[in-house]
């Protein structure tokens, strides 16, 4: 018996994606519980490398298997997925769920200044974009893929905004690590010192009206790129 062996029964049978940490508690706390059971206290002491070593080439043997399901780090977290191949018939198995309205393409622009600039106020995305956003940013929150994770040191103490784990999760990243490179987005510079002091930024003048209507939250022309792997 291996520790991947173990691993994959674990991720198999579980309810829930299991982060390594959990794994790793699971394997210190069965041989205490299950003492009549001495062979689980070879695994025990196993590193959070061994774990996600043993993990990884679970996944890489499970790929060249040409499967319909893999073994999936998304969000920091491991769990078995279905590929999206096999998405209708599991739609049908399951039901259909409705899906929320696609994200606008300014909702897409902000929730890529947001990802790589975080933590970042309002006032600072209105600089990048040159529009005002409070709907866009609004709708992000209500959606769930972006969160208040602090306040600025500065004038009024705006809010700062930066993405959640269900981000990670919406669009398949095992973390923030493996956004596309966009060094040229990280390297605009903003002065938040020269916005309103009030948290409630005054909006920016925006070039023309075509601009103002395309910042409507509601818009669902562009898709955004979602993860269809299914549980």
């Amino acid at each position: 018996m291996e520790l991947k062996q173990i691993l994959e029964a674990i991720v198999f049978s579980a309810q829930k994606p299991m982060s390594i940490g959990e794994l790793r508690t699971l394997l210190r706390d069965t041989p205490e519980k299950l003492p009549d059971e001495p062979q689980t206290g070879e695994y025990a002491k196993a590193t959070a490398r061994a774990v996600e070593k043993a993990l990884e080439e679970l996944a890489v043997e499970h790929d060249a298997a040409d499967r319909s399901y893999r073994l999936a780090c998304v969000g920091g977290n491991w769990q078995f997925v279905t590929k999206p191949d096999f998405a209708p018939w599991l739609q049908v198995l399951v039901g259909a769920k409705p899906r929320p309205p696609k994200l606008s393409h300014p909702a897409l622009e902000t929730l890529a200044i947001i990802a790589y600039r975080q933590p970042i106020t309002r006032a600072e995305i209105e600089q990048i974009r040159g529009v005002a956003v409070d709907g866009v940013v609004q709708t992000l929150v209500e959606r769930e893929l972006i969160e208040v994770c602090g306040e600025a040191d500065a004038p009024g103490r705006p809010r700062l905004y930066g993405t959640t784990q269900f981000f990670l999760e919406h669009f398949g990243l095992k973390g923030l690590d493996e956004l596309p490179a966009a060094d040229e987005l990280r390297r605009i510079h903003v002065e938040l010192a020269t916005m309103p002091s009030d948290d409630s930024q005054e909006q920016l003048p925006l070039d023309n009206e075509t601009d103002e209507a395309d910042d409507d939250p509601d818009e669902d022309d562009d898709e955004d790129d979602e993860n269809t792997d299914e549980k």
